[in-house]
Order: C-alpha cells, then structure tokens, then sequence
C-alpha cells in the first residue's frame, strides 16, 4: 500500500528486455534500509525490487504490466524521470490516499495551461474507468495522489501547485503524455455496492 505521497525521482539508467522487461532505477533511497523483495512504485506501479546497489535498485516488469501501464505505451528510456514512492509502513503519516499501486488504466493529457504559478491539466480516462472519477474525489496519477477539480464526462481536470510540480515529475507534463491512472479505492467499491443494489 501507498499515499500517492512522492518520495524521491528516480532516474532509468539501463532498460533490458529479456522475457519480461529489466530496469535499473537510481535513486536517493538508502538502499541499505531497502530489502531485496521490498515494494517500490515507479510512476505509480507497485514493483518489486530484484536486484539493489548503494543508489539503485532493479524490478522486472512482465508483459501483462507492460500492456496495462503507460510503460508500454511510453516505453521507459534511459534518463526517463520516474516518480518513487517506497510501501508504507504501520505508522507512517497518510497524507494522501490509500494507493494500492495496481495501476487501472492509462490516461492521456489533453490540454495543458498555466493558472498564475499552478498548472492546470485536462485528462482523458479510459471510458470503463471515467465513471469512477468525481469532482473533489481522490486519483492517482503517475503514482501521485491528486485532487479531481471537474469533470466532463471521460475528460476531468486537475491543478497542480508549484511545489506538486517541484517534487514530482509533473514539472515535466505536456499534452499528448500517457500517464497511469490508479483510480480511488473507495469509489470502486462505492461503484460496485452501487450496482449490486445496496
């Protein structure tokens, strides 16, 4: 589990296909505290760290992940940003929202503007998973938990303040970019009693 919280921006510095795909990862972790089997999300997709060093770790990525995350449709290159957020422990501050890192979908940026020194996002989600995304609720985009402005039917809108921007990769967004898109927890099963009619 996560808080959609970022942590670090790791940085791929070697991606090899070999069955599934092998990624090195640097980072500013202290990977000596980082257990070999540990969970990290990378863009908002929970991997499993496979292989370490003292500033990098590795995950294998199997096709299945690859052809549900934007990973596969981006492709990750060498030099490539990556958001990190490392599984929460007993503890630990929640200050975003529960993010299992099992990534739904992949949404596209639509529009992109600035907003005085916030950047304003328009998004658009996957048809099947649109109906979960609600004004004000919680989304986990890129790994980074996000608060809905507005939404127009499979479009909606985010704002992101200039700090957000800083400690993220979303300095870097540009219309046209895949992200991933983890949608909230609480709405999938509001969504799910909903049809069961209770």
């Amino acid at each position: 589990m996560f808080t959609g919280i970022i942590t670090d921006i790791g940085i791929v510095r070697m991606v090899q296909m070999r069955g599934d795909m092998r990624a090195r990862i640097g980072c500013a972790y202290d990977m000596a505290g980082v257990d070999m089997g540990a969970s990290i999300a990378c863009d908002g997709v929970c991997l499993t760290v496979v292989a370490k060093g003292e500033d990098w770790f590795e995950v294998d990525i199997s096709a299945e992940t690859l052809s549900k995350t934007s990973i596969g449709s981006n492709g990750w290159a060498v030099g490539q940003r990556l958001n990190l957020e490392r599984a929460l422990r007993v503890g630990d501050e929640l200050g975003g929202h529960i993010v299992s890192g099992h990534v739904d979908g992949v949404a596209r940026i639509v529009a992109a503007s600035r907003d005085g020194d916030s950047l304003r996002l328009t998004f658009e989600a996957p048809a099947a998973l649109a109906r979960f995304v609600a004004p004000k609720g919680s989304v986990a985009l890129n790994g980074t938990s996000l608060t809905v402005n507005e939404v127009d039917g499979n479009r909606f809108g985010i704002n992101l303040i200039p700090h957000t921007q800083e400690v993220t990769t979303w300095g870097d967004a540009a219309e046209g970019d895949a992200v991933n898109l983890e949608i909230d927890t609480l709405a999938r099963y509001v969504a799910r009693l909903a049809e069961a009619g209770h």
